[in-house]
């Protein structure tokens, strides 16, 4: 007679096993979840950067900013909101409303100022740039 080797896994092979998708799992999910918001913010960006032409060729056309007549884009995942001081001035900020989006908002004004007003822990780039949060930490 002969005898038959059993196939098959045993239990500490499954268990290394296991364990090595846990540890890539732990890795991979947060550096996706970056990545999605990082993407979904580009949509504040274009928005903020399409409004402020809006309010340019705006001016052009008047000589003046309105924020009330002047037509602000839709943006994905953000609400966007202009307030000005004066008819020379304006301020258009882009609020995180749904998602991962919320928690963020930028701003930009008639001189092209750009800047990020709030993100999340570990978001907010360094306080005195001149620029709309892109990845955690930086511009």
């Amino acid at each position: 007679m002969t005898m038959k080797k059993n196939q098959g896994f045993t239990l500490i092979e499954l268990m290394v096993v296991v364990a090595i998708v846990a540890i890539l799992a732990a890795i991979a999910v947060p550096m996706y979840t970056d990545y999605i918001t990082r993407a979904q913010l580009v949509s504040a960006h274009t928005g903020l950067n399409g409004g402020r032409v809006i309010m340019e060729q705006f001016y052009q056309d008047n000589r003046a900013y309105n924020c009330k007549t002047a037509p602000l884009p839709k943006v994905e995942k953000f609400t966007l909101a202009c307030t000005q001081a004066n008819d020379q001035e304006f301020l258009l900020t882009a609020t995180g409303s749904e998602g991962r989006t919320t928690g963020f908002a930028m701003t930009i004004n008639e001189k092209g100022a750009r800047a990020t007003t709030a993100a999340p822990s570990g978001w907010m780039p360094t306080p005195s740039a001149n620029c709309f949060v892109t990845r955690k930490g930086s511009c």
